[in-house]
């Protein structure tokens, strides 16, 4: 059986837990995974307050999660959506609204 190569983008926010997220990556059953963190309020690199340190924290345990629970490669971590310009997904899950693939 010939099986396709999928791309998931992953959008990490507020509105939804990690588990849920993870639970919707795995029944899409992807081979890569894309991580896109909405917090327009921590800049992921350097950000070493008390919130950034915790939204590293969380995104260390999420990747590691979506690799063991999906086998997919996490091939990208992304702060906001201008950095993913010209990126194909076969679809987009988490977020606050529903977004088609383009």
């Amino acid at each position: 059986m010939l099986h396709c190569m999928s791309d998931i983008l992953a959008i990490v926010d507020e509105t939804n837990t990690d588990e849920q997220l993870v639970e919707e990556i795995a029944r899409r059953h992807p081979h890569r995974v894309t991580v896109l963190v909405e917090d327009g309020k921590c800049d992921l690199g350097s950000d070493d307050s008390p919130h950034g340190r915790a939204l590293r924290d969380r995104l260390a345990a999420l990747l590691a999660s979506i690799e063991q629970r999906t086998g997919a490669a996490v091939v990208g971590l992304a702060g906001s959506r201008d950095q993913l310009l010209g990126w194909r997904f076969d679809r987009i899950v988490g977020g606050r609204d529903p977004v088609p693939a383009p």
